[in-house]
């Protein structure tokens, strides 16, 4: 049978005929076209949420919001590529010069943090799907304490850590690897994975996002930038008369009840505690970076070479790797036939990679490692002073307030305001 076979000629021929060769034009990959309508439906989305909160609270509008997201970001584009996930993209970028952040993964992951700068956490409120997900399922909120609620919203900031430092490093992408409602949107994944976020969803029902409050890193980060928007969520517009209702609708304890120093706290006992926090915060720092930099050989595994260095340092194996590298270069076939040899060692082997190819990077992946580690604790220590500077901070309160940080905008508190409802029925 003949077959014919198309061959490409570089340079290609130059015609004596004056034949001019057609233009060609390469059609926008479907990928990039439907990554571009992320961002416009993000910024829509976004924009109403932002009216629905400020302009005309609503929180029919927000719930329908969820609903779209979930249908969109969720299931049909499946989670990913996500705001999130971004984080990990953004530092590999600025860890990694050879690295090119794609503008849409940039332009994701700013959005949701401008957007907060000036109108909160709209982005939480029901535009991230797994948020979205999350209140969907939630028909009861049974109150954690704040002692406890305090201690658990310091995790997200440990997982932002460590996320900086395998992203950086280009170990693992562990936002990606650990998401608990990817693996629900697309319907498959791993066991462990969907058993973990079915978990979630299960909780939810009873708990206002527990992933949002106390694991989402981006969540930490908007939170923190929410604290100075210019325009911060409002219960309502008009006097506040401490019904109590809108604090026990908020299904994230982000409204805070009036305080009037009931205890009687001498005013300079807090001064002094303030002012040691604040001594204290450059110590915090300094230790963190310091105690996982320490850790930064042991964390370092993470790395595939450094994995698979280890893999080769085992004394136990050396001589059966010696038999099967000299047995895979003569290309005997079945050479690891019943030996327990890991993929990872069998592959270097036959790659021909050389040991002192894989030392050199080794050394040059721990010494990222003692770099990266020493920030990303320094970050966390950093976070840690801070938290018990803002505990210690009290300052009297008159009516029922909104901590800007804490809010997702979710609107449940403006169904619930005896004075919304006065105004609708004007």
């Amino acid at each position: 049978m003949l077959r014919l076979m198309a061959v490409a000629r570089f340079p290609k021929p130059d015609f004596t005929s004056g034949y001019q060769y057609p233009e060609i034009i390469h059609g926008m990959p479907w990928e990039t076209f439907w990554s571009w309508v992320d961002v416009v439906l993000l910024v829509g989305l976004m924009s109403l949420v932002a009216w629905a909160v400020h302009r005309r609270p609503s929180r029919r509008i927000i719930f329908a919001v969820s609903v779209v997201s979930v249908l969109y970001f969720g299931f049909f584009r499946t989670g990913c590529v996500c705001s999130i996930g971004s984080i990990q993209n953004v530092v590999l970028a600025l860890g990694d010069s050879s690295y090119r952040l794609p503008l849409v993964v940039l332009v994701l992951f700013l959005l949701p943090l401008v957007f907060a700068l000036f109108f909160g956490r709209v982005f939480c409120a029901g535009v991230c799907p797994m948020g979205a997900l999350q209140e969907l399922v939630n028909v009861r909120n049974f109150r954690i304490s704040r002692a406890v609620a305090s201690a658990l919203s310091f995790f997200p900031w440990i997982y932002l850590g460590f996320a900086i430092l395998y992203a950086a490093t280009r170990s693992q992408f562990i936002i990606c690897r650990f998401d608990p409602f990817v693996p629900i949107f697309r319907l498959s994944g791993d066991v462990g994975m969907i058993v973990f976020g079915v978990s979630l969803l299960v909780l939810s029902v009873f708990v206002g996002r527990p992933f949002c409050r106390f694991l989402c890193p981006y969540g930490a980060i908007l939170g923190v930038v929410s604290s100075v928007a210019t325009k911060r969520v409002e219960v309502t517009k008009k006097a506040c008369i401490n019904c109590t209702l809108c604090h026990n609708a908020c299904p994230v304890d982000a409204i805070r009840e009036p305080y009037a120093n009931k205890g009687g706290e001498r005013r300079m006992k807090g001064v002094r505690r303030v002012l040691l926090y604040l001594v204290m915060l450059p110590l915090l720092t300094f230790g963190g970076g310091w105690l996982l930099s320490s850790q930064s050989d042991t964390l370092s595994i993470a790395h595939r070479d450094v994995y698979l260095y280890t893999l080769l340092q085992n004394d136990l194996n050396n001589e059966r790797l010696r038999v099967l590298a000299l047995q895979a270069t003569r290309g005997r076939a079945g050479a690891s036939a019943g030996m327990d040899i890991p993929a990872e060692v069998e592959a270097f082997h036959e790659m021909g990679r050389s040991m002192e190819d894989l030392e050199a990077s080794v050394v040059s992946v721990r010494e990222a490692y003692k770099h990266w580690a020493w920030l990303a604790g320094a970050l966390i220590g950093f976070v840690l002073g801070c938290k018990l500077i803002r505990l210690s901070v009290k300052r009297t309160r008159k009516t029922y307030e909104i901590e800007p940080s804490v809010c997702v905008a979710c609107g449940k508190c403006f169904d619930y305001c005896p004075q919304n409802i006065a105004v609708k029925n004007e």
